[in-house]
């Protein structure tokens, strides 16, 4: 019964039931598209059973919509609003490159010359790994094992501290050989940020990517902090049905996974790329291209970005799936559109079919 009670809940809350619709911005999406994506929304929260989503819209390089839909807290009735509260999880990522790429821009750090440069803190190992290998996930790297997760509720202090978890495990591969996605190497990217730029991680993208964005709610994610507008969390058990989310303190792993934001600041951060606020244009091709392993085959990540191609158009992306959220970044930079999701369910399959179909919808 709970699950039905949720779905009639979400079903009801699309129909203008329970509240007014909360768009934050003046909309320049014509009504009968709005209607069309809030459709697909609704389509997609009742096949899954989301509790919660906000989403928003890029056009023209631009802010444009930003909307949120059912619950951010079930137990309290909390509605969900463009204002709500995410973990972002990985597209974190995606910050972390911009920060290193505006390092090499500024000609402090170079891609190509081994991470113990900027981070003595990473012990060397069985072969040289550089900060375009780990960028790419290609540096062999390991990411989580089933021991790592007791001590994910523990709270870490610094970058460095988070190097703890994998700084003394040997290489699991030759680097550049293969890749392996890890989110434990951008905590080795933070520690590279930190030895470049002479500054703390944190600082340093506050500065440098925030605050030239116009990004006012992102942070780290600290469960401790009373953070205004904070959405819980949930995941289903094995009947499908759902539940609290269990405890996870991502400061084990910020420049990875451990930022909480709206979805009206992740659109800035995509309109702020597009419009070369945060990068220059070649920085971004880099970041925007494949990269290859040293026998010459092509990845579908770039630095710091999934990537693909649809009816022709570069799909430029980035998803997270961490405890309490499912997140997704979804640009076309060649026709100046992002498409942000952000939803308090774990484990949601179908956030990639969701941004492609408001894409189809909005754009002619």
């Amino acid at each position: 019964m709970r699950k039905v009670s949720v779905f009639i809940v979400t079903v009801l809350w699309l129909l203008g039931v329970s509240l007014a619709a909360t768009a934050q911005n003046v909309s320049s999406i014509p009504q009968d598209k709005i209607r069309k994506i809030e459709a697909a929304i609704s389509a997609t929260m009742a096949k899954e059973n989301i509790p919660g989503m906000s989403v928003a819209v890029v056009m023209d390089k631009k802010l444009v919509w930003a909307n949120g839909y059912g619950f951010a807290d079930l137990e309290n009735k909390v509605a969900a609003k463009a204002s709500t509260v995410y973990r972002l999880a990985s597209i974190s990522k995606t910050i972390t490159s911009t920060a290193v790429l505006q390092l090499v821009e500024r000609g402090k750090l170079d891609l190509d010359a081994p991470v113990q440069n900027y981070c003595p803190a990473f012990p060397p190992k069985q072969w040289p790994v550089t900060t375009r290998q780990v960028l790419g996930h290609l540096g062999g790297i390991r990411h989580y094992l089933a021991k790592d997760f007791p001590e994910n509720t523990r709270h870490f202090n610094s970058i460095n501290d988070s190097l703890s978890f994998f700084k003394d495990d040997p290489l699991i591969h030759q680097p550049g050989s293969k890749y392996f996605y890890s989110s434990y190497g951008y905590n080795l990217l933070g520690c590279v940020i930190e030895g470049a730029s002479g500054m703390t991680y944190l600082n340093f993208v506050r500065d440098y990517v925030f605050k030239p964005a116009l990004m006012m709610t992102i942070r780290e994610d600290e469960v401790a902090a009373i953070i205004a507008n904070r959405a819980q969390g949930y995941s289903k058990d094995k009947s499908g049905q759902l539940r609290n989310s269990e405890l996870a303190d991502t400061s084990y792993k910020i420049p990875g996974g451990g930022f909480c934001a709206t979805v009206e600041d992740v659109a800035k951060f995509a309109s702020a790329l597009q419009t070369g606020k945060l990068l220059k244009p070649e920085s971004l091709k880099q970041a925007w291209s494949k990269q290859r392993t040293s026998d010459g085959k092509a990845t579908a990540y770039g630095l710091g970005w999934q990537l693909n191609e649809r009816h022709g158009v570069k799909e430029i992306s980035h998803g997270g799936n961490q405890a309490r959220v499912t997140t997704y970044l979804y640009m076309l930079p060649e026709r100046g559109l992002a498409v942000v999701l952000m939803m308090n369910l774990e484990g949601v399959g179908s956030r990639v079919e969701l941004a492609r179909q408001i894409s189809d919808i909005v754009l002619p």
